[in-house]
């Protein structure tokens, strides 16, 4: 199967980057301009109160708790609303937000893999996140750059998975799906028909209740090797 392989596609955060500082440092620098801008949103809330106030509106409008980008604007609107501030700062706000969210650090495997890979296949990106690849300065590599605010729905919804495919004008048996989550990225994607590589960086376990992916590799390089590229 993975020798009729015509396209490798990524999931993005904690497969190309660890997102956890990423978003932490992102949260920090908006703290600090709202404490310049907006004073009485930090002073009213904190870093939890503002997740916890994204996750209630989350369940609120389920047809929107794909996107994140929607979650933290709204959320932040209505925190100033709520603060006695003009709505609209809450694209400034964002914009701080957003910015640093793409401010990351590659794992280092990243870059000389994925030049190996476009060197025999079109490459391509799904995610369930909002990182903007010019912006992190990953674009060059990939044809297509798909996430779920585009789409409509996130992983693990088929319709990700078909419109990878559709985009691509290929089967879905053509495309290899990489991704670190075992249920979101390898079992759903086996699902929709892909062939899957787990990204374990970390030496996590294979959970027993879901069927093994079609390969396991360690970074973009190990990837790279096993494709024969």
């Amino acid at each position: 199967m993975l020798n009729e392989l015509r396209a490798v596609a990524f999931d993005l955060d904690n497969t190309l980057w660890d997102i956890e500082p990423v978003i932490a440092r992102a949260e920090g620098r908006l703290r600090e301009w709202l404490h310049e801008h907006c004073p009485r949103i930090p002073e009213r809330l904190s870093i939890e109160d503002m997740r916890a106030a994204r996750e209630q509106l989350a369940r609120q409008e389920p047809h929107n708790a794909h996107d994140f980008t929607y979650l933290r604007m709204t959320s932040l609107a209505r925190h100033a609303r709520e603060c006695g501030y003009e709505e609209a700062m809450a694209e400034r706000a964002f914009e701080v937000f957003f910015a640093a969210r793409n401010e990351l650090d590659l794992f280092e495997d990243v870059r000389p893999g994925l030049q190996r890979l476009r060197s025999r296949y079109p490459l391509a990106t799904l995610s369930n996140g909002n990182a903007d690849l010019g912006r992190v300065g990953l674009a060059e590599f990939f044809a297509l750059s798909l996430n779920a605010r585009q789409i409509g729905v996130g992983k693990p919804h088929p319709r990700c998975f078909e419109r990878l495919a559709h985009e691509l004008h290929l089967a879905p048996r053509d495309i290899i799906y990489v991704g670190d989550d075992p249920l979101l990225d390898i079992e759903a994607a086996r699902a929709a028909g892909l062939s899957t590589a787990w990204m374990n960086r970390v030496g996590m376990a294979w959970p027993s209740t879901v069927a093994l992916p079609d390969i396991t590799v360690a970074d973009c390089k190990e990837l790279a090797a096993v494709l024969g590229v």
